[in-house]
């Protein structure tokens, strides 16, 4: 019967006040990627902050601040795993990114909460609240601009269709103009499409561009003798 001894009527009102602070934010939290149909939802996120405030709240009790740092770090880690589970790869596109970080954001307010920190889990509330609902018209409104390529920085490729049987001059004489023009070429893939069409697709070394003048080298190469085919590019996406 040793919980009648180390039952604590202070201790237990401190760690009700911690779960029900993680809980009532983690609802908050979760209700906003609930509503948007995310992956991760009111539950889960409910369940990583109430988690976190419960690890962090025993590790207080039995080894005080100390023992909290040491819970805290392992909870990071811990929730990356759990982030990983809600990512998607779907050909170049990943999608669950921002949930990822949602649940990292609602076990950072569970930290908080069970450090007793209630104020400040309150606060980061607002902030991963505000991240995804006040910063979603800008994030729109920087989509809908078109991309100035002379002012970004992306990944460039060059595509062209030729003849098997001038594959080898055709590769090294787009590669020897793409680097007259000054757009280094990182890589050359070159892929079969039939007995007697190869695609050669250069990548180019991430820099500013000038659409136009690439918009001349392809199309002067594309007039070469055994091209099909000739165009580029250009890709955002790290």
């Amino acid at each position: 019967m040793r919980f009648l001894t180390t039952f604590q009527t202070y201790d237990f009102l401190d760690t009700l006040v911690s779960l029900t602070a993680a809980f009532i934010l983690g609802t908050l939290i979760g209700a906003e990627r609930q509503y948007r149909q995310r992956t991760a939802g009111l539950r889960t996120n409910v369940l990583v902050a109430v988690g976190a405030a419960a690890f962090v709240d025993l590790a207080m009790h039995l080894a005080a601040a100390d023992g909290a740092v040491r819970v805290i770090a392992y909870v990071v880690s811990g929730i990356g795993f759990l982030g990983a589970g809600v990512i998607m790869k779907e050909g170049t596109n990943v999608r669950g990114l921002n949930t990822a970080a949602t649940l990292w954001g609602s076990a950072a307010v569970g930290c908080c909460a069970g450090a007793d920190m209630i104020v400040q889990a309150i606060a980061l509330t607002a902030f991963v609240l505000a991240g995804n609902t006040l910063l979603r018209p800008l994030v729109n409104a920087i989509n809908r601009t078109p991309i100035d390529e002379r002012a970004s920085e992306a990944t460039y490729s060059v595509t062209t269709l030729v003849d098997t049987d001038a594959l080898e001059g055709l590769r090294e004489r787009l590669v020897e103009r793409l680097e007259a023009a000054q757009y280094p070429v990182a890589d050359v893939e070159v892929v079969e499409r039939s007995d007697d069409r190869h695609e050669i697709i250069a990548t180019l070394v991430s820099t500013a561009i000038d659409p136009k003048e690439l918009d001349a080298v392809v199309s002067a190469f594309e007039l070469q003798s055994g091209v099909r085919h000739a165009t580029w590019c250009v890709s955002t996406k790290e």
